[in-house]
């Protein structure tokens, strides 16, 4: 039998282990349907990229050059700033170097993963190109598959908001993680294409690695914590990024004095190459240099593990609260009691699901020391509920992550 090929649109590189750990998953599912692969990874980074993954050869993996993104778009958008009537005359075309291109002529279907790249979470020109990029090819009749994605809204954007409706209805099938997604597209007129599934994520299995930075005393648990530099623009404008850190790390002391739970500061999201820039691990640095003489109740992980090594340290965890969305799936996923620190729908489309309620949500603007010292005695109060619950509902949800390599395999020729 013949392999099929697969190439991975909206994804350039393992800085953020959540796309990392989608990548790794999204393979994994597509090799229970297809059996040996060939999946193509656009990477920045590929060097960096295959040392996280050494295995990845042997997956059917191949890392092939990521499209770059284009000086057009960038002009356009500073256009578009000042003159908003230019979108309805003109999105720019773009077109890929024939070396990023070919990847993409050679595969017989695209799956755009990525997770939240058809939303605006990073802004328009950031939507744009991952649609633009592979739109000429769906055009044609490549068999295309948005997997297991959060999408939009775009309503505050009506222009955007009829070129993206009429841009997913192109798509032979499109699969949306949560709810909140499912009933927006449904608002804009794209439903025939459209199923309810859960993340990737779900299903990735950890991987056992070394905890050297576990705090030498535990206490009565250890408390995981995530927070990264993006939620600092969903604060009050204006506001000192001291003035989130400070309620931060009172939480902390307030956790291990009130508590006697010690706490592990886990980074998501991280260049490979050390550079600070959307680093969690720098971001949280500063944090950790503020818990002087609480030395043996707190670390931070280090190093450049893995999305599947640090699914392994979530799963140790007795509790979690964090800000990017992979690091509260791995947890989740490891029926680890946690609470989201929600910047868009993603978070509270993933309670909801879950839990039916928004209670283990906290919005990015409410967080405080008093807030998130309410969230963590929520989860300690409702820990057997909570871990009681999610081992009953878990092999459901894992098993709805395999729904789209399924419908792949029913729109794919043998």
């Amino acid at each position: 039998m013949i392999r099929k090929k697969f190439y991975f649109a909206g994804h350039t590189h393992f800085g953020n282990r959540g796309c990392e750990a989608l990548i790794r998953s999204t393979v994994l599912l597509l090799k229970e349907q297809f059996g040996e692969i060939e999946a193509l990874v656009p990477s920045s980074d590929p060097v960096r990229d295959a040392a996280q993954w050494p295995e990845h050869a042997r997956e059917g993996v191949s890392f092939v050059p990521a499209p770059g993104f284009p000086n057009i778009l960038r002009w356009w958008y500073r256009a578009v700033r000042v003159l908003p009537i230019l979108k309805r005359l003109w999105i720019p075309d773009i077109k890929a170097h024939p070396e990023a291109a070919r990847p993409i002529d050679e595969c017989d279907a695209i799956v755009l993963t990525g997770g939240d790249i058809i939303t605006l979470d990073y802004g328009l020109p950031s939507l744009i190109w991952n649609v633009r990029l592979i739109e000429p090819w769906i055009d044609k009749g490549k068999p295309a598959l948005l997997w297991g994605a959060s999408v939009g809204p775009f309503r505050n954007d009506p222009v955007i908001e009829r070129y993206m409706a009429n841009f997913l209805r192109k798509l032979p099938v499109i699969t949306v993680r949560e709810s909140i997604s499912l009933s927006y597209l449904e608002s804009i007129g794209v439903a025939k294409n459209v199923t309810l599934v859960t993340d990737p994520a779900f299903n990735l299995p950890p991987q056992r690695c070394e905890l050297p930075f576990w705090p030498r005393n535990p206490g009565k648990g250890v408390l995981g914590f995530n927070v990264s530099p993006l939620i600092q623009k969903f604060r009050p404008s204006g506001e000192s990024s001291n003035v989130l850190k400070d309620e931060i790390v009172g939480f902390l002391k307030d956790t291990i004095v009130k508590h006697d739970i010690s706490i592990v500061l886990v980074p998501h999201v991280g260049p490979l190459n050390g550079g600070e820039f959307n680093s969690d691990s720098f971001y949280m640095q500063s944090i950790l240099e503020k818990m002087s003489g609480f030395d043996e109740r707190i670390g931070m992980v280090g190093g450049k593990p893995n999305a599947a090594e640090l699914k392994y340290v979530l799963g140790k965890l007795t509790y979690f609260i964090g800000a990017r969305t992979h690091a509260t799936i791995g947890a989740i996923s490891s029926s680890v009691p946690t609470v989201s620190i929600a910047y868009s729908v993603k978070a509270k489309g993933l309670n909801r699901d879950l839990f039916d309620t928004d209670e283990f949500v906290l919005e990015t603007p409410s967080v405080s020391q008093l807030a998130l010292g309410n969230a963590l005695s929520l989860l300690i109060s409702k820990e057997s509920d909570i871990r009681s619950h999610l081992d009953t509902i878990l092999p459901k949800w894992k098993q709805d992550g395999g729904k789209p390599a399924i419908l792949m395999k029913a729109i794919l020729p043998e």
